[in-house]
């Protein structure tokens, strides 16, 4: 059992020297980076075709669970050198990460061009509503906004996962389905026909049962469909949702970084770290893997079980031609079904035209005392309806929980006791230590105060034959160029924009007990 434990600790360390080589940013960490990342590739290579034990689940599983740690390592080879020509390149210049990104983004926020389209609310038509809706759901890069790395990291790496247990979901129970139903016999299809689970003309007299036994191999074949159906079904619906939370995440971090701390959570938070939030920082990405894992098994039982009954109660007995439970159910009681739509009916067309009285600008309650006689006569007739919306709601529910559990911008729960989800609540925290450390506009501000401006040209000498009024007057100073006023104004803009910036306050060095030290000076404070 301790080196099932040890086990846990193998994967970071072997792979920890690869991507600590892109730390340094320098030439001899890109080359060794590149050696490492061809050593590593060729001997995950060389270990699946070496491997005796290939073939203990399926014989495809093992060439194809490697298939993303392959890639990985192909794009590391690529990357690595491709570094390190740029490095040559480049020469010994100092490298500063995301400086690229941070100029953009000051470009962009600081740029005065105005939004697309009219402030007037224009209505869409059905088709462009469902487009914009399906739109939601795929991710689409914006200039001047990049993700943090540890988010996109966590969704490749929850994509990645979700990849190896569909995989393993798929080449576990399909190639069994299909040895059973290979070598599905008579004497089973006997057995089946008896305990009434395959139809049979005569099932007290077992005949030569080659129809009986098409039967359960049909069976056997349409629950393998529905297997599949469900399993592609919710790596579909997983897929989306994940990029799905790639939006949110950017819409979030928007907000945040304007200040906007209501528009993402529910109450007034301080965005400063503190150590739950370095351990949520720490364990965003295990919890975004497990709960994308977590919701793909819930879903495809739901999503089987749900195919399975269709399949069975519906579809197989409308080929068959034969009666089915469900049918049977829906014909002995239609007149319950009858009587609660037409109860539901009736309540919407007198509520419309008996108890409803328009005027010019509004809509008045009318017939009050009839209304409560329909209330007190329909009260058992509800109550009815009420248990079918009550199966309703548990229903939906539990899908709306299964689809979305892989969701961690989101609360599962009500937004008072959303604290009890520990996925929303490692991403607030996870929220509040990003926004708090990772600031771009304090990076490009750091950036702007970092580079290096113009040197002046050197004066030149002063004429010694000059009179010497003319040598004691001050020459006009040159005026300044375009380029060094505009980067003047972008420096006070940006130290605008940070003073008042209200997520940043906490990061101002303003608790110290005596305001004259940091050059404030004191006096009456205006009203």
């Amino acid at each position: 059992e301790l080196w099932k434990i040890l086990a846990l600790l193998y994967y970071p360390a072997f792979y920890f020297p690869l991507l600590a080589c892109a730390g340094p940013r320098h030439r001899l960490g890109y080359a060794a980076g590149a050696l490492l990342a061809w050593g590593h590739c060729g001997a995950q290579l060389g270990h699946r075709l070496q491997c005796p034990l290939g073939t203990k689940v399926h014989g495809l599983y093992s060439a194809l669970s490697q298939v993303p740690s392959l890639v990985a390592l192909a794009l590391l080879s690529l990357w690595y050198p491709a570094l390190l020509l740029r490095s040559l390149g480049r020469g010994s210049e100092p490298q500063i990460p995301g400086k690229g990104y941070y100029w953009q983004y000051l470009k962009v926020l600081l740029s005065k061009r105005g939004r697309k389209g009219s402030s007037a609310k224009i209505e869409e038509s059905l088709g462009a509503r469902i487009r914009s809706h399906l739109c939601s759901y795929v991710y689409i890069p914006e200039e001047g906004f990049r993700l943090p790395l540890k988010l996109v990291v966590s969704v490749t790496v929850a994509a990645v996962a979700v990849y190896q247990v569909a995989l393993l979901l798929l080449l576990a129970v399909v190639p069994a389905l299909r040895i059973v139903r290979a070598g599905m016999t008579k004497d089973v299809v006997v057995l089946l026909v008896q305990f009434g689970l395959v139809p049979s003309e005569s099932p007290a007299v077992p005949g030569d049962m080659e129809k009986e036994l098409g039967i359960v191999r049909h069976y056997l074949w349409s629950l393998e469909v529905c297997y599949i159906s469900s399993l592609v079904l919710c790596c579909l619906l997983t897929g989306a949702m994940l990029m799905r939370t790639l939006r949110m995440h950017r819409s979030n971090l928007r907000a945040l970084y304007q200040g906007a701390v209501l528009d993402v959570f529910s109450k007034a938070h301080i965005l400063r770290p503190s150590r739950e939030a370095i351990v949520c920082w720490i364990g965003f990405s295990g919890f975004q893997a497990a709960f994308a894992c977590l919701g793909l098994l819930i879903q495809q039982v739901i999503f089987f079980l749900c195919f399975v009954a269709f399949t069975f109660l519906v579809v197989i007995p409308l080929q068959a031609g034969t009666g089915s439970l469900l049918f049977g159910m829906i014909r002995n009681m239609w007149p319950f079904w009858l009587t609660l739509v037409l109860a539901v009916l009736l309540q919407h067309l007198l509520a419309r035209f008996q108890f409803l009285e328009q005027h010019s600008l509004h809509k008045e309650l009318t017939n009050r005392r009839a209304l409560h006689i329909l209330t007190f006569l329909l009260f058992p007739t509800n109550v009815l309806v009420g248990g079918l919306a009550g199966v309703w709601r548990v229903v939906i529910s539990g899908l709306y929980n299964a689809v979305h559990l892989c969701r961690l911008d989101i609360s599962l729960l009500h937004s008072g006791v959303e604290t009890f989800d520990p996925g929303y609540h490692t991403y607030c925290h996870y929220l509040k230590l990003e926004v708090s450390q990772g600031h771009p506009l304090l990076r490009a501000f750091c950036l702007l105060l970092l580079h290096p401006g113009r040197t002046e040209p050197p004066a030149p000498p002063r004429d010694t034959h000059l009179e010497e009024g003319l040598q004691l007057m001050h020459p006009k100073p040159p005026a300044p160029g375009r380029a060094r006023l505009r980067r003047i104004r972008a420096r006070w803009w940006v130290a605008y924009t940070l003073l008042h910036n209200p997520s940043l306050a906490a990061s101002r060095k303003t608790a110290l007990a005596d305001p004259a030290a940091n050059g404030t000076q004191l006096g009456v404070p205006r009203p």
